[in-house]
This record gives C-alpha cells, sequence and structure tokens, in this order.
C-alpha cells in the first residue's frame, strides 16, 4: 500500500482518483490547493503525488518545484489543460507523467503503478547495498559520467547530480550503449520493458532535463539524431 498525496482544487475529481486509488489498495491524503498541500508534503511522508495544475494558493507547477528541491519521489500532474507548453513545463521541472482530464481511472491507476514499481525498485537497490564497498555496485562508466545503478547515484566531472526516476533510467540506457543510435521507443523498451507506454514528447522532456543537468556541470554528452532518435557521443563530451 502506497501513501499518495492528491491535491485538485475540484472535489469532484478528487472524489472519483480518491475512490479508484482506494480501490488499488492505497491510502489517499488529499488538499484542495498547492499551499495546504505543501503542509501536508512537510508534515507527512508520502509515496507518490498526483498534481492539478491551475489551483488557488500555489499552483501545480511551483508546487513540483518546492517538492523536486527535497524530494525524487515520483510526481503525476493531472490537468485539464493539453497544451504542449503546460506538458513540456511540467515534465522539465521533475515531473514523470503527465495525465490530461477527462480521463480514465483505470488507466490513472495503472500509471501510478508503474511509477511507484520504477520507485520501489531504486529504494529496495539503496536499502539492499547499504554498507557495501564503493567498487561492488553495478557501475556504468563512460567518459567523465559514472552511474552507479545500486545506489541510484550519478556523478559528472566528480559531481553528483539530483535525478528522478526516469531520468536516471534513460541516461543509464544511453550510457550503457555509446555510440548507438537508439529511438524514442527503444529507450522506453530498454529503460522500462516492452508494452510501457511513454509518448515521445515525454521521452524528450526528460532527455532535455537530462542534458541541462550536464550542460550545468560542463557536459553535453547526449546528441539527437533527427527522425532517428539520440544516441551518447563516443567521447561523452
Amino acid at each position: 500500500m502506497a501513501h499518495i498525496l492528491l491535491v485538485d482544487d475540484d472535489g469532484h475529481i478528487r472524489e472519483i482518483v480518491h475512490f479508484a486509488l482506494k480501490q488499488a489498495g492505497h491510502r489517499v491524503t488529499e488538499a484542495r490547493d498547492g499551499a495546504l498541500a505543501w503542509r501536508a508534503f512537510e508534515s507527512d511522508t508520502f509515496d507518490l503525488a498526483i498534481l492539478d495544475i491551475l489551483m488557488p494558493e500555489m499552483d501545480g507547477l511551483e508546487l513540483c518545484r518546492k517538492i523536486r528541491k527535497v524530494s525524487t519521489l515520483p510526481i503525476l500532474f493531472l490537468s485539464s489543460r493539453d497544451e504542449e507548453l503546460d506538458r513540456v513545463l511540467g515534465l522539465e521541472l521533475g515531473a514523470d507523467d503527465y495525465i490530461t482530464k477527462p480521463f480514465s481511472p483505470r488507466e490513472l491507476v495503472a500509471r501510478v503503478k508503474a511509477a511507484l514499481r520504477r520507485y520501489q525498485e531504486i529504494l529496495d537497490l539503496k536499502r539492499t547495498t547499504t554498507g557495501r564497498d564503493e567498487g561492488k555496485g553495478e557501475l556504468i562508466r563512460h567518459g567523465e559520467i559514472e552511474i552507479d545503478a545500486t545506489r541510484h547515484r550519478c556523478t559528472a566531472r566528480g559531481e553528483e547530480l539530483t535525478l528522478t526516476v526516469t531520468e536516471f533510467d534513460l541516461l543509464r540506457t544511453l550510457l550503457a550503449r555509446p555510440g548507438r543510435v537508439l529511438s524514442r521507443e527503444e529507450l522506453v523498451d530498454l529503460s522500462y520493458g516492452v508494452g510501457h507506454h511513454v509518448s515521445e514528447r515525454t521521452v524528450d522532456s526528460h532527455l532535455r532535463r537530462v542534458r541541462h543537468k550536464l550542460l550545468a556541470v560542463g557536459l553535453d554528452p547526449i546528441e539527437t539524431v533527427y527522425g532517428l532518435g539520440y544516441r551518447l557521443k563516443d567521447g561523452a563530451a
């Protein structure tokens, strides 16, 4: 059972989502605006957050930004706005998924389940590897970038990067296959398994965030191959 923070100013939407999540075995804490949600987040522990964008007091984008400064828990946006700019902005702030109203409660529960599964895998690895020697994890190195999958750690030029679970998985997939062009579909299949649906725009948004974080330490290793996909440059610089 996961504890989920549900934030939406529409009481009817909260009722529908709360019921669907409760039926799936989750515990739900509701908030009707971003300010109340932030107070709840500071006073309790959550496994996932579902945020509306347009809310009073503090909108979902600002709330996402504040949560991402202190936590990597999965964040899903649930919004009536389907403009590309809003979707991209939400993902670039660190959200893991974006679902547009009206929505299928069954699809929402499935996406929540997938996000929680990926996040739990990372937490389990961290617990089981506590106390191990540094050299014994699943390490992938390429140039000045190193990923330790067992500890969910990524360093670039000696600096640790803060990556969400989705960003980490995508970078690890590219890092393990330097020089190989991967389509967006291949990236999703190799990162999450065949049959997991992630839109091309979502992949682009997550990789744009990864590139921005690498550029902040002076590295630009990910190359866009127009019409085909992405690849990690051989030199990783």
